[in-house]
């Protein structure tokens, strides 16, 4: 009896160990989760959502593929610019300064702001839209409330309730995955799509495919998750004035690891899923160009297929969905900017400070909504513009990569945390890959 009563002890204690061990192992994932979560969800913003139903609208499925290829791609891209954030305890503006000078990231930095200019422009136009399904207000009214709302919202907020608010809103991006699930799917034709790459030179499929890529590994994302990095290492007393990173190990690297792997995988889950709702409920109906937000919203429909008001309820499902993830992810345009410019100015920059510290950071927030805010005014399509945008960002992206690859493979940047001949691999199959779509879009273009 005594025994059986010491087994049973043991028994228990083996039990609580394994409890503790998962514990401690998922609040060690939960506490990993941090800007590569976020990042990865404001890859798919508006302009994201825009160009992938539009390419499930006109293509069906001939694009799927592109979500499984890039992935490798991107997740290699954003690690390499978390770690040169995390490791050098900067951003990656002023990396590039000190190794390439003023006047080389100058001209980087106005691609960047001429791409997130533009997709600001886009997802505040498309959030406008989107929003006029539910209220009868001018889309423009609309407009400029969310954008001085977006710039309220970022400068007056601290930095760690705002990183949670951006956590929460990434839920938005469920509709898709359980629209696909409720859709009768031909997962035969699906799967190979996802693994077998078509392509077709046309100028039509040239300017999607660029959008694709342009709006998945597009250049706001590199600034962004860098300055971050060094976001996440003020906030937890590892950076300190004038010096570099302390604790920076193994671990600290694994857990920015795990981090951005889950950020990337869930951005291009979503992607898979929204190109399969736009071509088995728009494609397979007949629809193939994507023209206004309702256009777009009819994607949504199955999901609430069963109810009197399917089409309101889909309505309101894409409106809150593009507000939601356009509140997430215009301030990290618009946020990006800010780190970029400042860190090549020397100004004092970053979500932990006030106003009053930070005044040309949160300047050129305000600037960049604002200017972005403006296109809206020229009379251009909201939904048109998403796309535009995308092709934008798929133009621009190369040279940064290019720039990227060199400096995360540098040993004197880097240390012994610098990218190994797999990421370096990658990253360079990333600039080469978009550099040849950019390319081929503009030789069809011509020879049209």
């Amino acid at each position: 009896m005594e025994n059986e009563e010491e087994e049973v002890m043991a028994e228990a204690v083996r039990t609580a160990r394994k409890r503790s061990a998962a514990g401690l192992g998922l609040r060690r994932l939960i506490s990993a989760i941090g800007p590569g979560l976020i990042t990865g969800a404001a890859d798919d913003d508006p302009s994201g959502i825009g160009t992938y139903v539009q390419t499930g609208a006109q293509f069906g499925y001939g694009q799927l593929w592109t979500a499984l290829f890039v992935l490798p791609l991107l997740t290699a891209v954003q690690e390499a610019t978390a770690r040169v954030g995390a490791v050098t305890g900067r951003g990656l503006a002023a990396v590039m300064r000190d190794r390439y000078g003023v006047t080389f990231v100058y001209a980087m930095i106005l691609l960047l702001l001429l791409a997130n200019t533009i997709n600001i422009g886009a997802d505040i136009g498309a959030m406008g839209a989107a929003a006029q399904l539910l209220v009868p207000i001018p889309v423009l009214l609309l407009t400029v409330a969310f954008a001085v709302s977006i710039v309220a919202f970022e400068i007056f907020t601290p930095y760690r309730r705002y990183a949670r608010v951006l956590k929460w809103l990434t839920l938005s991006l469920l509709a898709y995955p359980i629209t696909v699930f409720v859709v009768h799917e031909p997962w035969g034709t699906i799967l190979r799509a996802t693994f077998v790459p078509n392509m077709q030179i046309t100028p039509a499929f040239l300017f999607l495919i660029t959008g694709v890529l342009g709006t998945t590994i597009t250049p706001y994302m590199f600034f962004w998750e860098a300055s971050q990095e060094v976001e996440e290492e003020r906030s937890r007393g590892l950076l300190r004035a004038g010096r570099l990173p302390e604790q920076i190990g193994p671990g600290f690297i694994r857990d920015l690891r795990v981090d951005n792997l889950g950020g990337m995988l869930a951005s291009q889950a979503a992607t898979w899923c929204i190109i399969i709702v736009g071509a088995s409920v728009l494609n397979a109906s007949g629809v193939t160009s994507v023209n206004s937000a309702a256009d777009a919203a009819k994607a949504l429909a199955p999901l609430v297929h069963t109810f009197p008001h399917a089409g309101t309820l889909a309505e309101l499902l894409f409106a809150i969905g593009i507000v939601n993830l356009g509140l997430l992810a215009v301030p990290v345009l618009a946020g990006s900017s800010a780190y970029a410019v400042s860190e090549v100015a020397g100004w004092a920059e970053g979500l932990n400070l006030n106003i009053r510290r930070a005044h040309g950071f949160y300047g050129v927030i305000a600037l960049g909504t604002l200017v972005g805010l403006a296109i809206n005014f020229i009379g251009l399509n909201p939904v048109k513009m998403l796309v535009v945008a995308a092709v934008v960002n798929g133009i621009v992206a190369p040279p940064l990569i290019a720039v990227l690859a060199v400096i995360s493979r540098s040993s004197k940047t880097m240390g012994t945390y610098r990218s190994g001949w797999l990421s370096t691999s990658l990253i360079w199959a990333a600039c080469i890959g978009m550099a040849a779509a950019a390319i081929g879009l503009v030789v069809s273009f011509v020879k049209q």
